[in-house]
């Protein structure tokens, strides 16, 4: 699945975090104007805060979703590197997301407006309409995949406790050590409280 033409056409729409100068995050919804192999491309003014934050950090991090309720709606979340490209593809950007023009409806209205890309990052989707639900990692721009989870050990004893706290039943215990089967896992950490051998690590 292309998960950035994705995230531009279906959801479109994030919430964005960057951290200020005291280290605390401040969100701002921003629109996920256009993508291509080398990443995302937004805009922004000049004058906002979102854009000092931006130049100074040189890193986003965002989420969006789609769906009509917590268990029907898809979430993607990306966080990575990004890099102020000006004004040369704004003409692009204003073509491809047309209500643009009844926001900066003219030249000397855009003057002050600046597109940025995100060019390496990392990301995950997450899928509550499905059952089991389903997750996926994935990397753009060159990163490096870090694998974040729970897995386990060759310190397995075979036990299956694990499987019996798991909500989404995603563990095969058919063999030794068992394996958590990571496109369905939540993440909430039951199988690691519940491990006697602490045969399951926590990574990322």
């Amino acid at each position: 699945m292309n998960y950035l033409k994705y995230l531009v056409e279906e959801i479109h729409t994030t919430v964005a975090a960057t951290v200020d100068d005291t280290g605390l995050p401040v969100t701002a919804a921003i629109d996920m104007m256009d993508y291509d192999e080398d990443g995302l491309y937004f805009l922004t003014a000049k004058g906002k805060g979102f854009y000092d934050r931006l130049k100074k950090r040189g890193t986003l991090a965002l989420t969006g979703m789609k769906g009509t309720d917590a268990m029907h709606c898809v979430a993607l979340s990306i966080r990575g590197k990004v890099r102020e490209l000006g004004g040369e593809r704004l003409p692009r950007l204003f073509e491809k997301n047309p209500y643009m023009n009844e926001i900066y409806p003219d030249v000397a209205s855009r003057s002050a407006l600046t597109v940025f890309v995100i060019y390496e990052g990392s990301g995950e989707w997450f899928d509550l309409s499905r059952n089991p639900i389903e997750r996926a990692s994935f990397t753009f721009g060159g990163a490096e995949e870090v694998q974040e989870g729970y897995f386990v050990s060759d310190a397995c004893i075979g036990c299956k406790l694990c499987y019996s706290k798991c909500p989404q039943k995603c563990i095969d215990i058919s063999g030794k050590p068992v394996v958590i089967q990571q496109q369905n896992c939540l993440h909430c950490g039951n199988c690691y409280e519940i491990c006697p051998a602490r045969a399951i690590v926590k990574r990322g």
